[in-house]
């Protein structure tokens, strides 16, 4: 299993923009059959700062992702979004379970 865990940061003024932009992103990765999480959160003493969480089968599930269509239009939003820092790290997990 493959997590990965960042954030994005934004310019404020262009979160009502940004929203729609980032559920297309979020319903189609959660679409993808190798997607076990995918989600977007604004933090909340932070505004503008996006925190980022992944959860894909494999690396081959996100790579996949990484080269999906939807990844690309994400990706050419930024600019227009003013997306500018963008922090990921990847962390392999052998297992998993609820406490």
């Amino acid at each position: 299993m493959l997590v990965l865990a960042g954030s994005i940061r934004l310019p404020v003024e262009k979160l009502p923009e940004a929203r729609p932009v980032m559920q297309r992103m979020i319903e189609a990765s959660r679409a993808e059959p190798g997607c076990v999480a995918y989600s977007f959160a604004e933090d909340l003493l932070e505004p503008g700062l996006i925190r980022i969480f992944e959860v894909f089968r494999d690396h081959e599930a996100q790579q996949a992702h990484s080269q999906s269509q939807h990844m690309k239009d994400w990706r050419a939003a930024w600019p227009a979004l003013g997306i500018g820092e963008r922090q990921i790290t990847h962390y392999e997990v052998s297992g998993a379970h609820e406490s």
